[in-house]
């Protein structure tokens, strides 16, 4: 089945978010959440490298809500269920639909770092895209050195498979980094939990 045909919610609830697809109109909240957290993007991010204005940002949201339609990327944005306020993005990229298998990305607005909002949407990302895609496998892949990135899937029980050592160049810099790779996997029939 051609991905584009494939239908499942563009939008979930956790026990303290919404999580749903980029709209028209996103830009400004996420255009906002950058600017307070550009020093910490920065360090990790290829997308904070440059300074972008709130147009670009709306242009960028409005590429990555075709591309949710259009099944090839589907990036997520996060908000806080009892005010509506954008916290973040997360998402399932580099997808392979015939395995299926997704990449879990994310990063919070650090206004609200700390508060186990980022733990619980790829919590709840993931047991989207085992429940609603089908997924075979879910992975997540951050620099060795982010320790906060790391925290995420290791407190969500996702296996380290391995690093791949020199595997690009550093965000922001000219020095090699190594790159963790951490996966879930449905169960095979028969195969003991």
């Amino acid at each position: 089945m051609e991905p584009i045909l494939k239908d499942f919610p563009n939008e979930f609830y956790t026990e303290r978010l919404l999580i749903r697809l980029p709209l028209p109109g996103d830009g400004e909240a996420v255009f906002q959440a950058m600017q307070a957290s550009r020093e910490e993007l920065k360090k990790w991010m290829a997308f904070a490298q440059k300074n972008q204005s709130l147009e670009d940002t709306e242009v960028n949201v409005r590429e990555a809500h075709l591309q949710f339609l259009k099944r090839e990327n589907m990036r997520l944005h996060l908000f806080r269920r009892e005010t509506g306020e954008f916290i973040g993005t997360s998402g399932l990229h580099r997808i392979d639909w015939d395995v299926p298998k997704f990449e879990i990305g994310y990063w919070i607005d650090q206004r609200h770092n700390g508060k186990g909002y980022i733990t619980e949407a790829v919590e709840g990302i993931t047991q989207f895209a085992f429940r609603e895609l089908k997924a075979n496998r879910v992975e997540i892949r951050c620099d060795a050195k982010n320790t906060k990135s790391r925290a995420v899937p290791e407190r969500l029980g996702f296996a380290l498979e391995g690093v791949l050592h020199q595997d690009s160049v550093e965000i922001g810099g000219d020095q090699l980094r190594d790159t963790c790779i951490y996966a879930k996997v449905r169960k095979k029939a028969g195969e003991q939990t």
